[in-house]
């Protein structure tokens, strides 16, 4: 079976499971979709959503957040993990997005990794999820299923999005971003599947 012919199967069964796969990420905007994006980094969605509403009931805003002070926010975010470095950041990013971008979430790729706290894939989320912008974001989990599903020999985050990238067409990027990590949330998790357990790697083995 082609590359192709696997990520065929990928796509229709996704599809089918997910037509529309929610954001697991609660935000009303892209500044606090971005906050949330970079308290994420080494934690669960589900404890982000559980700070982020004390967060920005203290600040929604760049401005407002760029003149809390740190330990303020580090208070907050603690159990996020890596508080020190997440609120710096984002005390950080909120004063440069006030002072050079007019309050307004910079909407480039380059721009949005100049941020402090804001790698490329960090930035990805935003391009597609705050912007609508095509982007493949590649997490762990979405890394891991692409070498478990055979889409990808990448033997690092950036290869993965590039054989991704050449695999699904453009307009589904954002979709499957969601759609993969869903699945190996749910159903191909690193212990609980060895590649023949799900339904999906089931079908690319050829299993009963």
């Amino acid at each position: 079976m082609t590359r192709k012919e696997r990520a065929a199967i990928v796509q229709r069964e996704l599809d089918l499971l997910y037509p529309a796969p929610p954001i697991p990420l609660v935000h009303s905007d892209a500044f606090s979709l971005l906050v949330s994006v970079v308290l994420s980094a080494q934690c669960t969605d589900v404890r982000v959503n559980q700070v982020t509403p004390e967060l920005f009931a203290l600040a929604d805003n760049p401005a407002d957040m760029a003149r809390q002070d740190v330990e303020r926010i580090r208070a907050i975010v603690r159990p996020c993990g890596l508080s020190e470095r997440k609120a710096s950041a984002i005390k950080e990013l909120s004063r440069m997005i006030t002072d050079n971008y007019a309050g307004k979430v910079p909407d480039t790729l380059e721009q949005l990794e100049e941020l402090p706290g804001v790698g490329h894939k960090t930035a990805s989320v935003l391009m597609v999820q705050a912007f609508g912008q095509p982007a493949f974001p590649v997490d762990t989990h979405i890394h891991r299923l692409a070498a478990r599903w055979k889409l990808s020999d990448g033997k690092n985050v950036e290869k993965t999005e590039r054989d991704l990238k050449k695999l699904f067409p453009k307009e589904s990027w954002g979709k499957l971003h969601l759609q993969i990590i869903h699945y190996g949330r749910e159903y191909c998790m690193a212990r609980a599947c060895d590649g023949h357990k799900c339904h999906i790697c089931k079908l690319l083995n050829g299993d009963k």
